[in-house]
């Protein structure tokens, strides 16, 4: 199958993502297919045009790539492609949005409050302190890989307001949640065409004292441990599994997303967020759940490829039964 990977562009996670791309290629080329790696830019469509491949894999993380922007590009193009198409992921993108999707679902949410430019954020610091406490997430809303997450204690209302100042001046939008000290633990799901969706087992994920999941320990070799399964009761395991599966039905997610959680000191569940094109890095999440179903990286990848081929593209140009130009 001649299959384009699409990677790097102009994300602050592009980086990962050229290093998701290039383990994907690789993986896809082991297994026998006819591989080219494109970088995300102006001319990405002359290259695809040039390559005419029967499927893409878009590669990548953050915006554009991963908010439904390259998804309507290639929609518009006539491309099958892996992953979650336009609406899916421009919800994703956001967590305030995904939140409000697994409320909805009666799935568990930690309460929240958005701000964005223009807000009156001395009394949003005031409101926040007395809602949630003096320990505080602030999150960008539209981010991934935990960039420019804050994690604050013992905050005043004019210390919040002076961090929300910083924050919202990086991005149009942001989130405070309560701070909640606990496991991290993440569930896959493989929702291949034609098939019902599957929940890989939980992971957790540990690092060093004193430390969090942050980007760091995300993609450098060493700083963090995943523990699969992760040692949760199999009443918790459930509970993960089938919110996971659940938020990625409503969300319209396709072949593959990964669902965040904690679980408090106090044995609570809550759910963070879902990230709908879910890193392929040798530190990734998302293969470590499918290796513990029996599933190797270079079969995980074909038969994500195989699944979005069969899909077909959103938009079939070809069985249009008539294209006329505009005016006539």
């Amino acid at each position: 199958m001649r299959i384009a990977v699409v990677c790097g562009g102009p994300s602050p996670e592009a980086e990962v993502s050229r290093v998701s791309g290039r383990c994907v290629a690789d993986g896809l080329a082991r297994r026998g297919h006819d591989i080219a790696l494109f970088e995300l830019s102006p001319h990405l469509t002359d290259d695809l045009a040039e390559f005419a491949p029967e499927t893409v894999v878009p590669m990548l993380h953050g915006v554009p790539g991963e908010d439904g922007s390259v998804q309507a590009f290639l929609d518009m193009l006539g491309y099958a492609y892996v992953g979650s198409g336009q609406a899916a992921s421009a919800t994703a993108i956001h967590k305030s949005l995904t939140k409000l999707v697994a409320h909805r679902a009666n799935l568990p949410v930690a309460d929240d409050f958005t701000v964005r430019r223009g807000d009156d954020l001395k009394a949003i610091s005031e409101i926040s302190i007395a809602r949630f406490g003096t320990s505080l997430a602030i999150k960008p809303d539209a981010q991934g890989s935990a960039l420019g997450v804050r994690l604050l204690h013992e905050m005043t209302s004019a210390s919040l307001r002076a961090e929300l100042e910083s924050a919202i001046s990086e991005h149009e939008q942001l989130l405070i949640e309560p701070f909640v000290r606990g496991a991290e633990l993440t569930v896959g799901v493989l929702d291949e065409h034609g098939s019902a969706p599957v929940a890989f087992p939980v992971i957790e994920i540990r690092t060093p004292e004193s430390t969090w999941y942050d980007y760091e320990h995300r993609y450098a070799e060493g700083l963090s441990t995943h523990l699969v399964p992760a040692p949760v009761s199999e009443a918790d395991a459930t509970l993960m599994q089938e919110a996971a599966l659940t938020l990625h039905a409503q969300l319209g997610c396709k072949e593959l997303s990964r669902t965040d959680f904690i679980r408090s000191t106090d044995g609570e569940i809550i759910l963070l967020e879902l990230n709908n094109l879910p890193g392929m890095t040798p530190t990734s999440l998302y293969p470590d759940g499918a290796r513990a179903i029996g599933i190797d990286f270079d079969e995980l990848v074909e038969r994500l490829v195989i699944s979005a081929k069969a899909r077909g593209p959103a938009i079939n140009w070809q069985s249009a039964s008539a294209l006329r130009r505009c005016g006539e």
